[in-house]
């Protein structure tokens, strides 16, 4: 073998090393897809099951319409990274007894909805502008009156999306962590992936597959340009994301703008719907969008000051 032929099979084998090892980087942090647990139908709602196209692929969907005459305030609902749609059946009764449509989504690689190559925070994003745009069609809606409920990934991904647009009226921010390298790097000790000699290329490479630096698309950042108000939920015994990280988001938000509510409970979103918390929740959605089929504007409850110094 002459030094050139050598010298192309090293490289070859470097190359094939390099595409085997973000391939497995890939797989490594794929969600895993869940089936639903429940339906609306099973909790007695009348609800229409849905595609939504999208460039990657169809957006599976639950719509319980509002017992309205005439169009209703809407919630797109998102879960968070490995769950589904069923998941965040919990927020449905509060919602729907308020006075709002409601559509519970899959994102892309999770429920019912189409497999892709990967999907991400900004494609959570998206996949919950697919949702706002199919509510905006709906003569029973009103596409001046929409909000986004997200939890965890799908909490980030909601500030993301709200960001981007004009026709958000308000955001509910479940369990969002403050920034994705946290959470990343949470991740490779837990896998005990040594971060100065393979968890940096991990990080970098995982910055390139998505399209975008995790300093752009932090629920941190994201909070400083929101033009509406959120609500920022967290569970005083999350685990996978410490309420530290509440904090951090209320520090980087617009002051007045930015409200918050403690729950007892873990990173599970149902612990934000106990009958204790109904009302900040609907509350905190009446004051965005004004009185819902003659329901009193009631008052949020904020547990914590708008701003914790």
């Amino acid at each position: 073998m002459t030094l050139l032929s050598g010298f192309a099979v090293g490289v070859v084998c470097v190359l094939g090393m390099r595409y085997l090892a973000h391939a497995l980087i890939l797989r490594g942090l794929r969600a895993p897809r869940l089936p639903h647990l429940q339906t609306p139908a099973d909790q007695g709602y009348r609800c229409a099951e849905v595609r939504l196209p999208t460039a990657r692929g169809q957006l599976f969907a639950w719509f319980v319409p509002a017992n309205s005459s005439g169009p209703s305030p809407a919630v797109v609902v998102i879960h968070g990274w490995g769950a589904n749609a069923s998941l965040m059946l919990p927020a449905l009764q509060p919602l729907h007894s308020a006075g709002y449509a409601v559509l519970l989504v899959d994102a892309l690689c999770h429920g019912q909805s189409d497999g892709a190559a990967f999907t991400s925070l900004p494609r959570f994003a998206d996949d919950i502008a697919t949702g706002l745009d199919w509510l905006k069609e709906q003569a029973s809606v009103d596409a001046a009156r929409l909000a986004i409920m997200g939890h965890s990934v799908g909490a980030g991904a909601a500030m993301l999306c709200a960001t981007r647009r004009s026709d958000v009226r308000a955001v509910i921010s479940m369990s969002a962590f403050a920034h994705p390298q946290d959470i990343m790097r949470s991740f490779l000790q837990e896998a005990r992936i040594p971060y100065l000699l393979v968890g940096w290329y991990v990080m970098r490479h995982v910055q390139r597959v998505i399209g975008a630096r995790f300093d752009d698309i932090a629920p941190v950042k994201s909070i400083r340009q929101l033009h509406c108000p959120v609500l920022l939920v967290h569970g005083t015994e999350d685990s996978v994301v410490p309420i530290s990280d509440l904090h951090r988001l209320m520090q980087a938000g617009a002051a007045g703008q930015v409200q918050c509510l403690c729950v007892n409970g873990g990173h599970d979103p149902s612990a934000a719907f106990e009958a204790a918390d109904l009302q900040a929740l609907t509350g905190f959605l009446q004051q965005a969008f004004g009185v819902v089929q003659g329901c009193e504007l009631s008052p949020l409850r904020k547990p914590m000051s708008e701003r914790p110094a």
